[in-house]
């Protein structure tokens, strides 16, 4: 999957705390090739936060949490969470998680699962979320982070189909 992740997320646009100080720690360890390490601390701050927890919070660890699976189908389940936590915000907002940091992951985390259902043999489920994640960045504001997303889709639309027609 590493072809279609971006290195750049709506993570960077948020003012630190010391939950996402921790998750941004996790992210290094990952980067420097500790996976193992990077996917206790995760698992051991999903815990922390709880099913209660931040949405932001939890939206932000599952998409990493996902980066550090071994098996595309545990992979799927952490985008499937990270999702469910996104979503779950933009039905029933809690007071104080920035809103729009929180929207702006909604392109990589459809693009996230396509690229899961690709190494999963479910070419219809990755139609469906390239659509969704081309859909969700024309409202995203323009800069690198955008076109970044964009050339991701188009690579990854290409992989699949073999001529970028799977989301356009």
């Amino acid at each position: 999957m590493a072809q279609e992740r971006r290195d750049e997320s709506p993570l960077d646009e948020v003012p630190p705390d010391g939950v996402l100080t921790r998750i941004g720690q996790a992210i290094m360890l990952h980067r420097a090739g500790d996976r193992e390490e990077a996917r206790n601390r995760l698992a051991g701050l999903w815990d922390e936060l709880g099913p209660q927890g931040d949405a932001f919070h939890r939206c932000a660890l599952a998409h990493y949490m996902a980066d550090t699976q071994d098996d595309p189908r545990d992979e799927l389940d952490w985008d499937l969470r990270a999702l469910e936590a996104a979503e779950g915000f933009v039905t029933a907002p809690a007071e104080g998680t920035d809103a729009g940091a929180l929207r702006a992951f909604f392109p990589s985390l459809h693009l996230n699962l396509a690229a899961d259902y690709v190494a999963l043999d479910r070419p219809a489920d990755a139609r469906a979320q390239l659509l969704r994640a081309r859909a969700s960045t024309h409202g995203l504001a323009d800069g690198e982070y955008r076109q970044g997303l964009r050339e991701a889709i188009d690579q990854l639309a290409v992989r699949l189909d073999g001529d970028g027609s799977a989301g356009a």
